[in-house]
């Protein structure tokens, strides 16, 4: 009898656990972008990191990404379902496109096939009102980075950044190695829960050149 109700409570611990966690199918998150200049980092790249927004619409099964800098600019649109992504890149008045299968997706991305996550729930921080716990994922080349998410709430699409798929719940911070600019630092600034426009997601048709 003791050991049934062991087991009954458990379940009713996992159950509320899960339903605490609510999806978030619909929202907007703006990430601001930052460097710590005591790792060496150029006075430049930092003044540009500064300038430099990056911005993800969530909305059921589509995601769009958009990084907008001073002098460069990328989308990212992708499709869960599909699993097929569009890349759209702007430098000046050039334009360029990129069409992915999920199959090429996938190998896009394969540096992150086999990686680990491991949660630090010692460690907690607030976020825009979200208690947010750390998490650590290695990559099988040797490399990681830290982040920081909240637990009570997940996006629809969570591989709205692709390695960010096993992470249980909404990443609001992370840092990521980016070639010879160091560790960057991505940290939500708003999140707006609103529902988000479907046109947001349409891929053009044209003014872009389209690369293979």
């Amino acid at each position: 009898m003791k050991k049934l109700l062991t087991v009954f409570f458990l379940g009713m611990a996992i159950t509320v656990s899960h339903a605490q966690q609510r999806v978030v199918a619909e929202c907007t998150v703006t990430y601001a972008m930052s460097a710590d200049s005591a790792a060496g980092v150029d006075k430049d790249v930092l003044a540009s990191l500064k300038a430099t927004t990056k911005t993800v619409y969530i909305k059921a099964n589509d995601c769009r990404s958009d990084l907008v800098s001073p002098t460069y600019q990328q989308t990212i649109l992708y499709n869960k379902l599909s699993g097929a992504a569009t890349i759209l890149r702007e430098f000046g008045q050039n334009k360029f496109m990129t069409k992915m299968d999920n199959t090429r997706w996938a190998a896009e991305n394969r540096k992150y096939e086999g990686m680990s996550v491991t949660l630090v729930p010692s460690e907690i921080r607030t976020i825009l009102g979200y208690e947010c716990r750390k998490a650590v994922i290695q990559l099988r080349d040797g490399g990681n980075f830290t982040l920081f998410y909240a637990a009570n709430i997940i996006p629809s699409v969570r591989e709205f950044e692709y390695q960010f798929r096993d992470v249980p719940g909404f990443v609001l911070e992370y840092e990521s190695q980016e070639g010879d600019k160091g560790r960057i630092r991505y940290t939500a600034t708003k999140i707006n829960l609103s529902p988000v426009q479907a046109s947001r997601f349409d891929i053009p048709t044209s003014g872009y050149r389209l690369l293979n």
